[in-house]
Formats: C-alpha cells, structure tokens, sequence
C-alpha cells in the first residue's frame, strides 16, 4: 500500500472499555475513506490496550485503512523485535502500517517497567540506531551484523517485507536531527502546528539535518496531529489568542488545511477531539465525509491549475 501524498486520519487513547467504541470509529473511518488510525503507546498503564495487539486486531477488521502507534514507546519494544512485529502487520494487512517511533518520554514510569534508564542523550542514540535497525532488518538481503552502543546483532535474517515508513515524535533538538537523517516523517509534539513557534523552530533542524546526509529534505513528511472541532456555522476566531486552533465550520477547516499543504508543507493530519481525546462518532463523521474529501478536491484543483 501506498501512502497518500496528504493523509487524513483520527487518534485515539483507547483503554480496555474501549474496545467496541475503538472498533466502530476505526471502521466507520475506514468507510469513509479516511488514511490513517493512531493509537497511543503506554504500556505502563495497565488500563490501556496494548497499542500493537490493538493495532492487529483493527487491522483485521478494516479494509483500507492504515495504522500506526502514535508514537511507539521505544524503550519497551527493544528495536529487532519491534522490526518483526511491524513488518508481519504489514505482510498481514497488506501494507496498512506507518511505524510510530519516540524515544520514550516518561522514563520513570518506563524504568517501572523494569527497563534500564536512559540519559535524554542516550535514549536519542538508541532512538536512532533504532530506525537503522529495524530498515537493516526488513526487505531481505544477506544477514545483519550490526554493532551498535545500544543495539548488537549478529547475522540475523532480515524479513522479505519491506520496513514500512517511520514517523518519528521528536521534540528536542538532537531527535529533530535524527529524524532528519534516518526518518520518514514527523509529527510535532504537544499538538503543535504549522503556525506555531515550536513547528518554525524545530522543522530547520530537521531540513539541515536531512540535507547534510545528501538526503532531499522534502522526503520527510510533516504530519500534525490536530485537535479542534467542527461546527455547523463560522466562528468569527478559529485560533485562541496564542495562536492555537479552536476548530470552526467545515469550511473554515476546508481554507485551513489547503493552506497547511500548499503554502506549509503539511503532509498530513490526525484528528482529535478538542480535549486531545478521541474524537466522537460525529466529529469523526464530518471530518471524513465533508473535510477530508472536500480538501483532497481543492488540492487537486490547485495543482490541476498549475498553481
């Protein structure tokens, strides 16, 4: 499967009591032509669903829609394993998967877990070696060696799936750079999106970063996850008073995220609810029915135009 050159999506945290609610959004999104489904990673809550058994279990109960941890905690899924894990979704879902990657926030809950700490400085390291890896390990070829700080293998066979793309959730300005050189995509954290400070400041880094490795900036895609909600009429603000989206009128969403791609690059966009929660099966239906198809109209009318 090929992933849209603009996705649109929706995200969700989806506990155990979840589970009939989750499959009803996601198959609705798959109805409804949306991209893409994201799961939060929290293994250390044991109220949660484990977002890779979640994963497998949407996916076969979907047709086209994509998946992915949004975003994978690393430090708990040791990097091999999770190469196996990703590329066996991929070969059962026939493509449908983006693999999610950070390189583990919450370390004191994650050493909870029973998992060695890690300096902000090192988990980046291992972070990195980690998206190396799992592409060494995927797509066939000879066996792998690879004698890393953090990760050693030796002569292990790499699957004949290809590694699916790896969307990173980096923030601090030496992951930015990693996801420049080794990375697919990112999603900027705390909701950040293309008008704000942290998207101006930290997006260069990862160009730089990209172009010092001989790679074509552009190559990495920005995908944002978006809270807001959708109304039945136009709201005279759509952003707060420090810039951040409120929501507004199906049209209001329509003008915002054309602008997002054709003059911010924006490559994509998860839907959340306002409180950054699930969206409900009314939002969910708007933004599949009446945003998402009308945007992918007035982008490819833009480029039809040669604009």
């Amino acid at each position: 499967m090929s992933v849209p050159d603009v996705v649109f999506g929706f995200g969700t945290h989806p506990s155990i009591g979840d589970i009939p609610e989750l499959l009803r959004l996601a198959q609705q999104a798959d109805r409804d032509g949306l991209d893409i489904f994201t799961l939060s990673d929290h293994p250390y809550l044991g109220g949660r669903l484990d977002a890779y058994a979640a994963l497998g279990f949407i996916l076969g109960r979907t047709e086209r829609i994509a998946g992915f941890a949004n975003v994978t905690n690393l430090p708990t899924r040791p990097a091999p394993l999770l190469a196996r894990t990703v590329t066996a979704l991929s070969a059962l879902s026939g493509g449908r998967v983006v693999l999610g990657l950070g390189a583990g926030g919450l370390w004191d809950r994650i050493a909870d877990m029973g998992v060695p700490r890690l300096s902000p400085a090192a988990a980046v390291d291992a972070f990195e070696e980690a998206i190396v890896l799992v592409k060494l390990l995927s797509g066939g070829g000879a066996p792998v060696t690879y004698e890393g700080r953090h990760y050693q293998v030796h002569q292990i066979e790499p699957t004949p799936v290809a590694a699916p793309p790896v969307w990173t959730g980096s923030v601090g300005r030496k992951s930015l750079a990693a996801t420049g050189r080794v990375a697919d995509g990112w999603i900027p954290g705390h909701a950040a999106d293309w008008l704000s400070e942290r998207y101006r400041t930290s997006r260069p880094v990862i160009d730089e970063a990209a172009a010092s490795v001989g790679r074509d900036p552009s190559e990495v895609r920005t995908i944002f996850n978006f809270p807001g909600r959708i109304t039945d009429r136009p709201l005279s603000a759509t952003r707060d008073r420090e810039g951040r989206w409120l929501g507004g009128s199906a049209g209001q969403w329509v003008e915002e995220l054309t602008a997002a791609v054709l003059d911010h690059g924006a490559s994509g966009f998860t839907l959340f609810a306002p409180d950054h929660g699930a969206p409900d099966q009314d939002l969910l239906a708007r933004w599949g029915r009446e945003v998402a198809p009308a945007v992918r109209e007035a982008l490819a009318k833009e480029r039809g135009s040669g604009s």
